[in-house]
């Protein structure tokens, strides 16, 4: 009797597989806009995005990003032609999720992890993932004039998301736990992962209700969550984006760092009466660098504000630890440091320049009056 209850739970009754990938195009979008642009496009198939079932005072977007409705699309998923959704969110800060939706019904619980798996491989690694790349050309076509400052960011983040909302015998989080192996779900492996590899792959575990529950790893995650809230997924896409634009800024000041040392060189390399004009026109640049940065990080760091509910706060918690974005952070706030230091060393700088032009440029009056005088007499 155990195993035909085992057999029956196993199948997946209904459920989809989430594939994100997230793309950094521009300085800030104008959200306004670009809901008008969409808008008329394609017949108001937008909205700003919101929690499904937290309530607004306990979790809420900073800015609500833009969610867009794309058309259907037909890709081959493990050599078989498959219908998925497709739909972009974009982000004030100047992020754009791109999310293929497929779903599923039906499957064994092998069957199921196989397609996560094999979306995986066709969307992300496999022959089909120039996909991405046409439909956010697509998407910024119509919205480019939304877009402000864009710019083509080599930086994008990937991850993969496998829900179930039901099986066919209800489970509670427990008795999944106990007759599925997620292992392979989680991992994409093939072959058995020794019992340290699987203990730290399910390290990270939350469920509130008795029948619900979500996985976190590095790259991927499984939710179970038979009332159909988006909550979760809309709280791990927030995490990722999140690590996108941290991301993004670290490898911005990675390649400033040295160019701004060559400017540094240059401006005090070159002595002269216009010193204090060089020194006062790199500081600007580098103030608004740092101004620019810093502001966008600042929203950045407040895309998503938790208050009461305490489970997703968890789960996002979690979610931030395990993609490092506090790491990445702290390196961004470093390098923004020695940006803000070396500002400061050249508005001194300028300002002594100033100093001594002025003190020259009084001496030199005097000594000519002096002549004057002289001459006079």
């Amino acid at each position: 009797m155990e195993s035909v209850t085992t057999n029956a739970a196993s199948r997946v009754a209904t459920g989809h597989i989430l594939a994100l990938r997230l793309f950094d195009v521009a300085y800030a979008i104008d959200l306004v806009q670009a809901e008008a642009l969409w808008a008329r496009h394609a017949a108001g198939r937008a909205s700003r995005a919101r929690l499904v079932v937290t309530p607004p005072k306990a979790m809420a977007f900073g800015v609500p990003p833009l969610t867009i409705i794309l058309d259907p699309i037909t890709t081959e998923i493990d050599g078989r032609p498959t219908t998925a959704t497709v739909t972009a969110r974009l982000y004030d800060f100047g992020a754009v999720t791109l999310a293929i939706r497929v779903a599923v019904a039906g499957l064994a619980w092998t069957e199921f992890a196989q397609r996560v798996n094999a979306v995986d491989h066709s969307l992300t690694q496999g022959p089909h993932s120039s996909l991405w790349a046409e439909i956010l050309a697509a998407v910024r076509g119509v919205i480019a004039a939304a877009l402000v400052r864009p710019a083509a960011s080599t930086v994008t983040e990937d991850y993969l998301i496998a829900v179930v909302n039901a099986f066919t015998v209800p489970l509670n989080a427990a008795d999944l736990l106990g007759t599925l192996d997620l292992v392979p779900l989680l991992s994409g492996e093939h072959r058995p992962l020794s019992p340290a590899a699987r203990n730290d792959l399910m390290r990270r575990q939350f469920s509130y209700y008795e029948d619900d529950l979500v996985v976190l790893t590095w790259d991927r995650a499984f939710i179970y969550e038979p009332r159909g809230d988006s909550d979760v997924a809309d709280v791990l896409e927030v995490a990722n984006v999140q690590l996108l634009e941290m991301r993004y800024y670290d490898e911005l000041l990675d390649d400033e760092l040295p160019r701004m040392n060559d400017l540094v060189e240059t401006a005090r390399g070159g002595m002269n009466v216009l010193a204090s004009r060089r020194y006062a026109g790199l500081a600007r640049k580098l103030y608004t660098l740092v101004a620019d940065v810093t502001e966008l990080t600042e929203k950045v760091d407040n895309a998503l504000q938790v208050t009461e509910d305490v489970y997703l706060a968890r789960v996002y918690a979690a979610a931030l630890d395990l993609f490092r974005v506090g790491l990445v952070n702290a390196a961004v706030n470093r390098k923004l440091a020695i940006i803000r230091e070396t500002y400061t060393a050249l508005y001194d700088e300028a300002s002594s320049a100033r100093t001594e032009l002025m003190e020259a440029a009084i001496l030199l009056l005097i000594f000519v009056e002096l002549i004057v005088a002289v001459t006079h007499h």
